[in-house]
């Protein structure tokens, strides 16, 4: 195993690896992973800061397994911050007194620790902690846009203009972000922290709404055999256990893509013409950061 000690802010980390492909099809490495983390870290880690982190691993490449992990790692570096929190739904990995330890990322060294690891995606609820660990209300909403084939990105941009609208009537600025997937997300910070059960409830209704008006094009059910040639409206990611991919975060597709915030005259382009958007890759994220700037800096 080919390792090399590296300095990121004051902190010695141990890479290894670095040729190791991770994206058979592309031939995308672990050292472009490494790279593109740093060079994305000033406008992600805002969006990570204060967020307890759930992280997919491809130890060996998105071509074999992947698994989900809560609570930090064995052999988590001292200097790496951490939150305690208590479970508010799934068991998995939970310590024997009820709680969950994840990681916060909040610097360049933690994120780069991670990478390393081969944590491609990086996830995140919709609530924060304080840096005493305490649990905070949701500050923001999410809305998942889950296309049902043979729908695709076209029907989730129709469906993305509805709910912005619907949101607006409501009080709330939506950001549409691509998840990197399939679909669109749908981000809209709250006027005021609330609990994780009302920002789900606010969500749900919002969807109801929409699939009552537009049941050819829109679903609120989570049934995947009422999803054809839908888009579902996935309200239940505001739930307290529940997380979403971060804004900017790889994924662990076939090719390297990125959830990239978009403009809304780019989703209005989309829900026009059915060739307009697509997933973005890590050097067009990062081509459009260094000429438009962070477009999920209002959220």
């Amino acid at each position: 195993m080919a390792e090399t000690r590296v300095q990121v802010e004051g902190r010695t980390l141990t890479i290894s690896n670095l040729d190791k492909v991770l994206y058979p099809r592309t031939g995308f490495t672990k050292g472009e992973v490494l790279d593109y983390y740093a060079r994305i870290a000033p406008v992600l880690l805002p969006h990570l800061a204060d967020r307890a982190v759930t992280r997919i691993r491809w130890p060996h490449g998105v071509a074999d397994g992947s698994f989900f992990e809560k609570n930090v790692p064995r052999g988590v570096p001292s200097w790496v911050r951490t939150a305690e929190v208590p479970t508010t739904g799934s068991r998995t990995a939970e310590r024997a007194d009820g709680t969950l330890v994840f990681p916060v990322v909040d610097d360049l060294a933690t994120l780069t620790w991670l990478a390393n690891l081969a944590a491609l995606e990086l996830h995140v609820h919709q609530w924060t902690v304080t840096r005493a660990g305490r649990v905070r209300g949701a500050d923001r909403i999410v809305v998942d846009l889950d296309p049902g084939e043979p729908a695709g990105l076209h029907e989730c941009a129709q469906v993305a203009l509805l709910a912005r609208d619907a949101l607006a009537e409501r009080g709330l600025a939506t950001r549409p972000v691509l998840s990197g997937s399939k679909g669109l997300h749908l981000y809209a910070a709250l006027p005021r922290r609330r609990d994780p059960d009302a920002a789900t409830a606010l969500a749900k209704e919002v969807a109801e709404t929409l699939a009552a008006q537009h049941p050819r094009l829109v679903t609120a059910t989570m049934t995947k055999a009422r999803r054809s040639g839908k888009v579902f409206f996935d309200w239940s990611q505001n739930s307290g256990s529940k997380t979403t991919v971060s804004p900017y975060s790889l994924r662990g597709r076939e090719v390297p893509t990125v959830a990239a915030p978009l403009t809304w005259d780019e989703v209005a382009a989309g829900a026009e013409d059915p060739l307009a958007l697509e997933q973005l890759r890590p050097d067009e994220v990062l081509e459009r950061v260094a000429d438009l700037g962070d477009l999920f800096a209002v959220v």
